[in-house]
This record gives structure tokens, C-alpha cells and sequence, in this order.
């Protein structure tokens, strides 16, 4: 069975990771750690714990598609109602929390959630602690700093770059040897700036991806490349950007890293020739594919890019 490593968060994660358990049991799932909006920001603030969200995401995706499997899949994801304490914090997120304190450390409840989930693979934070993504933001002919993943995402302006506070945080140690040890690694689809780019800041997993044997390939958005209507100085994460422009300020974070294989969707490949050729000068390999849910679908198709996955490893 092939190794995985698959790097991201939230729903982008969640649809690879949906579709990586259904051709491959020898999955890792390595997720980001600066949420700071919803149930997961008030955790963390009250708490000071990791903030669980991306992480129960990817643990719900990773349930097999038996009867245990769904039940606690959507146990996980279900959220309490109402205004109070407890409303708005899924179940998923409380477990999380309530397993960290209990274990003393992150992986280690991580590991038990999934042995009671009995999922397939394994799911671990991108670092050792929780962290604050900050951005360089231009906006009316000026330059401001963003900070917060979730004033970020809905930030006006165009994101120039983003690093991480710390900004040489402590990579996690398993997660640093599934890389290593992995035949593909894939990244993407999801939010650029707080799912996909972070990967690339945390020192030690860069050097490790860059050394890695592993084939790398990317799974861009859906909308990436579209016309979307919206102006780019309009909030909304990278919206207005070419696919191009999405693969540019990949490099420009790390410019050594490259793709063995990107993987577009017709929808959002663009009529010109452009991407075309900028990833045959990076030595990178185009697939256009049907991988969304349906026409003009900002979602991915878990069965879709099980199907497209099969064909690359193969």
C-alpha cells in the first residue's frame, strides 16, 4: 500500500484525507495549528490548548465508512446549540481537549481519539505548539500587518506574504518521520494563506519535505483561476488570484520546493497556455481533471480524487 503524507486543514484536508482512505490504509495526516476563530479560538484562548477544529476535521474524515465508523464521525462534528458555554463548541473539539489534559500531550491524545474512531491512518499537528499566522497586507496603496488566521481570511487587500509567530516553531517529531518515510506527499486543496502556505514555514518540516524521496503533488482550489467577480481588494481568501499567482506565492515562500504533479479541475483551468508553461519551466507535470462535486462546485469529490489518486500512484 502506498505511503501518504497529505498536508493542509480544514475542509480541503478533510475531502483528500476522504478520499486517500479509500485506495490506502498508510495515511498521515499533517494539519495546521493557528486557528484562532470559533470553538477552537475560544478553546485555545480559555484553555490554552491546541486548537482542535482543523484537527477533529481531519480525525472525522479518516472514520471508515462502516456503521461505527459514520456514527462517530458525525458524533464528532455534531455542535451544541444556544448561546451559552457550551454552545457552539462541536463534540469533537471538547473530546480533543479533554483527552490533551488528561494525556499531558497532543499526540498522545490524538492517537487515542483515533484508536476509539478506529481510523484509517493517523492524524498530527503541523507543529508542537499553537500558532499565530501574521500577514503583510496591501490595501489602498498601503502596507499594514494582519494577524490572526481568522483576520487574515477575511482581510481586504492583497496578502503580499505571511509567517508564523514563533517563526522557527518546533516542528513535531512524528510528523517529521512519516515524511521521511513516504512515498507521496500531497498538499492542498484550502485556504492558501492558513491551510496550504503554512506547511512551508515551520523550518524543520520544510527541510524535511525538501529532503524527503517522496513524489510531491498539489491539489489546487477550485476556484483558483476563475473569474470570480469579486474584486481583489474585496475579504475573501486569495480570491481574484490565477492559478499562476497561487503557485507563485507558493514559491516565493519556498522557492525550492516543487511539484512532481499539480492537479487543476477544468473549471478553474484557464483558457490560456500560461500555467501550462510555467509549470513545465518548474518541471512539473499538469493533470486536468474532473475532481469536483458537481458543476460549478467549489468542493471537491472524495470519490473523484480517490479515483484521480489511484491512477497517479499507480
Amino acid at each position: 500500500m502506498t505511503r501518504v503524507v497529505a498536508l493542509g486543514g480544514g475542509h480541503g484536508l478533510a475531502a483528500t484525507l476522504s478520499a486517500l482512505r479509500r485506495i490506502t490504509p498508510e495515511i498521515t495526516a499533517i494539519v495546521t495549528v493557528a486557528d484562532d476563530g470559533g470553538s477552537s479560538g475560544r478553546l485555545r484562548a480559555e484553555l490554552g490548548v491546541m486548537p482542535p477544529g482543523d484537527l477533529r476535521m481531519a480525525l472525522a474524515a479518516l472514520c471508515s465508512d462502516d456503521v461505527w465508523g459514520r456514527s462517530w464521525a458525525d458524533a464528532v462534528q455534531y455542535r451544541f446549540p444556544g448561546e451559552g458555554e457550551v454552545g457552539g463548541h462541536s463534540l469533537g473539539n471538547l473530546m480533543l481537549s479533554a483527552l490533551w489534559d488528561v494525556n499531558g500531550d497532543v499526540v498522545a491524545g490524538l492517537d487515542r481519539m483515533g484508536a476509539l474512531l478506529k481510523i484509517i491512518g493517523r492524524v498530527l499537528p503541523m507543529s508542537a505548539e499553537p500558532l499565530t499566522i501574521q500577514a503583510e497586507v496591501a490595501h489602498e496603496g498601503r502596507v499594514r500587518t494582519v494577524v490572526g488566521q481568522v483576520a487574515v481570511a477575511t482581510t481586504r487587500g492583497r496578502v503580499l506574504s505571511i509567517e508564523l509567530t514563533p517563526t522557527n516553531p518546533p516542528a513535531t517529531q512524528a510528523a517529521l518521520a512519516a515524511i521521511s518515510d513516504a512515498e507521496w506527499i500531497i498538499l492542498g486543496p484550502g485556504s492558501w494563506y492558513s491551510s496550504v502556505l503554512p506547511h512551508l514555514l515551520v523550518p524543520a518540516q520544510l527541510d524535511a519535505l525538501l529532503s524527503s524521496p517522496a513524489k510531491r503533488a498539489l491539489v489546487m482550489n477550485l476556484d483558483a483561476g476563475q473569474k470570480s467577480g469579486v474584486p481583489l481588494g474585496e475579504p475573501g481568501e486569495a480570491i481574484g488570484l490565477t492559478a499562476v499567482e497561487h503557485l507563485e506565492l507558493l514559491s516565493a515562500h519556498a522557492p525550492e520546493f516543487h511539484f512532481d504533479v499539480v492537479i487543476v479541475d477544468p473549471q478553474s483551468q484557464p483558457a490560456s497556455t500560461e500555467l501550462a508553461e510555467y509549470l513545465a519551466a518548474q518541471g512539473s507535470r499538469l493533470i486536468v481533471a474532473d475532481v469536483a462535486s458537481g458543476p460549478g462546485s467549489l468542493q471537491h469529490d472524495p470519490e473523484k480524487l480517490a479515483a484521480l489518486f489511484s491512477k497517479i500512484f499507480s
